[in-house]
């Protein structure tokens, strides 16, 4: 499993024109989903990332999370995350987990987030999506989670 956080004052994802999730100051999550993940990866990395610490406090300094800021998440499904890149011009996405594996975990994924307390919208699995990121920092950080 593999996840780009972004921190952001604001997020939003639309589907043909509609919007399917808003968000103000939180994180956008792009989410990847490998034929191997599982309950496991999903639980440790909203664990991780509900509680990493990329926050200004009052001194300027990185020391709140995600729970204590009360910022909200939008998680978007990006089988891109897994691209193989390392033969040709052409990227091989046969490491990204099938749409009926991934889609289950994903939704599972913001579910585990929402129960950390973290408000948390999704996009729409399988969708073209416009993905709009204000960037705050700009931070943004990439997490890895595979046996």
């Amino acid at each position: 499993m593999r996840a780009v956080l972004q921190r952001v004052r604001r997020g939003r994802v639309s589907v043909e024109d509609r919007c399917v999730a808003e968000i103000g100051p939180g994180m956008v999550i792009l989410l990847g989903i490998g034929p191997r993940d599982g309950e496991a990866q999903a639980r440790h990395l909203v664990e991780k990332i509900a509680n990493l610490r990329i926050y200004e406090d009052e001194a300027g300094k990185m020391n709140r999370s995600l729970l204590e800021t009360g910022g909200q998440a939008i998680v978007v499904s990006q089988f891109t995350l897994y691209a193989d890149t390392r033969k040709g011009r052409r990227p091989s996405f046969t490491e990204a987990a099938l749409p009926e594996v991934a889609r289950p975990l994903v939704e599972r994924f913001a579910e585990l987030l929402r129960l950390q307390g973290v408000p948390t919208q999704t996009g729409e699995f399988g969708a073209h999506m416009l993905v709009e990121i204000e960037n705050d920092g700009p931070v943004t950080i990439v997490l890895e989670d595979e046996d």
